[in-house]
């Protein structure tokens, strides 16, 4: 995986004949290179996840499109680094904004650039399993809550290429951040993925994904392993966040620590559902 600065902004390349991608110039720990704006078909096209509203972001776009129709501008999702380009793009080009539902709401979480996109008002939203089509391709919408309660990914039915906004990537693993952030909808929506049959997963932060089935088993794992290493620091008697965090996450970059203290109480939460600890405060511990 290249380093980001060797990630090139402000330039479309063509990923196949159906999809091209437009990176954003908004780098960050949480979003690798930056947020990729997507661009499905020719002549007549969808952009998927138009990105943060950034002048340079927009301009690029627009010169990247041309005299290029858009009939959608599809969003993944609101969280600020994906969302708000939508009002600007559809007043430059008249195109209707489509995908996922409104949700704002104040977010606990550890990055202000994930915070809802308040403004966000689409045109229409599309239900599991609802299409949208132009000129030679089709998407169909995937709901994949977890990452957020309104979270989409879009199946291009032509190539089998799915666009996963942050439900998966390469890269990284996703932050599932409560309260709106869900571990049991997550979990849920992989084994969801796991059962298609896609064959590459475009994310929205991070390269192309070329063996799918294999990354989502290995988030699967991952989060069960998670899963397990909580309830030894239970266990151990050890029942606050930070320092399971400190203890789980050696190495991990200190700026994503709040991040991961989101996911781990994303866990604690779906454990306490299932009945298996129990808090009280700030203090975690094993219900039996």
């Amino acid at each position: 995986m290249p380093p980001m600065e060797e990630w090139p902004t402000g330039i479309v390349e063509t990923l196949d004949p159906l999809v091209r991608r437009l990176l954003a110039p908004n780098p960050s720990p949480f979003t690798y290179s930056g947020t990729q704006t997507y661009i499905v078909g020719r002549g007549d096209v969808a952009v998927i996840d138009p990105g943060p509203d950034m002048d340079e972001h927009l301009d690029a776009l627009l010169s990247a499109l041309g005299d290029e129709r858009i009939a959608a501008i599809v969003c993944t999702h609101t969280h600020r680094d994906h969302s708000p380009a939508s009002r600007p793009l559809k007043a430059a080009t008249g195109a209707p904004i489509v995908g996922c539902a409104p949700l704002a709401l104040s977010d606990e979480g550890p990055r202000a650039d994930a915070a809802f996109d308040f403004d966000y008002a689409p045109d229409r939203v599309l239900a599991d399993g609802e299409t949208l089509s132009g000129d030679g391709w089709t998407l169909e919408a995937v709901e994949t809550p977890g990452h957020t309660s309104n979270h989409l990914c879009l199946a291009l039915n032509e190539t089998g290429a799915l666009f996963t906004g942050d439900h998966v990537m390469g890269w990284s693993t996703t932050v599932v951040s409560p309260p709106d952030g869900d571990m049991a909808a997550y979990m849920q929506s992989l084994e969801k993925l796991l059962a298609r049959e896609d064959v590459i997963y475009y994310p929205a932060h991070g390269p192309a994904v070329e063996r799918p089935q294999r990354l989502v088993r290995g988030l699967i794992g991952h989060r069960r392993q998670r899963e397990g290493q909580i309830l030894r620091r239970l266990k151990a008697g050890e029942g606050r966040i930070s320092a399971m965090v400190e203890q789980m996450y050696k190495g991990l970059d200190p700026r994503l620590h709040p991040a991961a203290g989101r996911s781990v109480l994303a866990h604690l939460i779906d454990l306490e559902a299932r009945g298996i600890v129990r808090h009280d405060d700030e203090h975690w511990s094993l219900a039996a």
